[in-house]
């Protein structure tokens, strides 16, 4: 089956275009037939698309909304332009999966998009205000373009640790609260964790209920999720993506009291605060110089910068704080699985956060983990009882995987999907 792969924002489209099967899942023969970006959607738009076949290409065109952007995409997509030989009309795309970052406590598990499916995410506008409406409207516009009968299919961020305990998801605050306005934690990056669990267990050739690993996801955000028997049992990020880890631009885990302290002395208001601790803090917050890892590293070397090296050290440890925390909630774990833009591009960091986790049994191989840049594979010492892996994460090829899952549970579409 060929599955587009879609992340709606604001003025973006995120797309990619895979085939896949139950067989090709099962033997990892997936195919990426064409990944890419279409930016600043209401004007003059940016179109980035790679197809694996060639060098990348870049052009412009003006496109009014996402419909338009997504019509404009598929056009492009079965054109011989594209050289994408496997899809010359739009039906030869079989489904379209669609990442949607929050569904609340309704959606444990990916689900076909039906009409009561969208009212649902419809629902949880609230707990994720800046992205469930523009990944309404990525659904809105499959409709449009394919029309209402091709399959299509949400897969959550948050549906990975709808497994976590009650005990772990509950903040203590008055329990009405959490029963009048679903206050709870949700954590977030759930199917960046899943994937690299997943793929640990086939590269160690485990079952689900042998799987006891923490994984890391670091990027310019950042979560953490411990994960046994293959299921999450607790994570970092919490009602929002702000809580946790240190992040590029966002603070991770504070004192709550410090929001109307700093209202107070800054003349802000609430939303304001949040926004400071959203965009203004974090990597960047303490650098004053910028929210990439790469940018920081090279001016603790170069330049000895003091601040650049506190953002380090005060990331480092945060993420180290909570391997220790994770260790003790789930009994000790297999294996810490690093991912991420950072994690899987990163030896020095990789490097500092393992530093004084000798006591649990992790023991770096300096020459594997030196190696193991944007690659897969052990980077720990053999003999290490708590070892270490670099996995790099894929959400598209997960969310397309648990497309073809959801069609295939439904006979009709299935064989509708497979004559197209």
């Amino acid at each position: 089956m060929n599955i587009l792969v879609l992340n709606a924002g604001s003025s973006t489209l995120k797309f990619q275009l895979i085939s896949t099967d139950l067989g090709r899942i099962e033997e990892n023969r997936d195919e990426r037939l064409c990944r890419g970006l279409i930016e600043r959607i209401g004007g003059e738009a940016i179109v980035a698309v790679e197809t694996g076949r060639g060098p990348g290409r870049k052009f412009t065109t003006s496109l009014a909304d996402v419909p338009a952007a997504l019509d404009y995409l598929v056009h492009w997509i079965i054109s011989e332009e594209s050289g994408i030989d496997e899809i010359r009309s739009p039906a030869d795309i079989h489904a379209v999966g669609h990442r949607v970052v929050h569904g609340g406590e309704l959606f444990a598990e990916s689900t076909l998009v039906t009409d009561e499916v969208l009212q649902g995410i419809e629902s949880c506008i609230d707990l994720a205000p800046l992205h469930n409406p523009n990944n309404i409207k990525g659904i809105l516009a499959s409709r449009a373009v394919f029309g209402p009968k091709l399959p299509q299919v949400a897969v959550f961020d948050t549906a990975f640790h709808q497994s976590l305990p009650e005990y772990a998801f509950l903040y203590a605050v008055p329990y009405h609260l959490y029963r009048r306005h679903h206050i709870r934690r949700y954590g977030f990056h759930g199917t960046s964790h899943r994937y690299v669990a997943d793929r640990y267990r086939v590269l160690r050739g485990l079952a689900k209920e042998q799987t006891h690993v923490i994984t890391l996801h670091l990027g310019n955000g950042a979560s953490a999720t411990a994960i046994r028997g293959g299921r999450s049992i607790d994570t970092s990020m919490g009602m929002t993506p702000l809580e946790g880890l240190v992040m590029g631009t966002r603070s991770g885990d504070i004192d709550p009291a410090i929001m109307s302290l700093i209202a107070t002395k800054e003349g802000l208001s609430i939303h304001d605060v949040e926004s400071v601790l959203n965009t203004q803090s974090g990597l960047l917050g303490i650098s004053g110089l910028s929210n990439d890892m790469r940018v920081l590293l090279e001016e603790m070397r170069d330049h000895e910068d003091r601040r650049a090296r506190l953002a380090i050290e005060v990331f480092c440890y945060r993420a180290r704080k909570y391997i220790g925390a994770f260790l003790a909630s789930m009994g000790g774990a297999d294996a810490i699985i690093f991912t991420g833009g950072i994690g899987e591009n990163s030896p020095d960091i990789r490097g500092r956060i393992s530093e004084g986790l000798e006591w649990a049994g992790l023991r770096l191989e300096d020459r594997r983990n030196k190696q193991m840049v944007g690659s897969e594979g052990q980077i720990s010492m053999d003999d290490s009882t708590l070892h270490a892996f670099v996995i790099p994460t894929d959400e598209e090829l997960l969310i397309a995987r648990d497309t073809v899952r959801c069609v295939a549970k439904e006979p009709g579409l299935a064989t509708a999907a497979s004559v197209r």
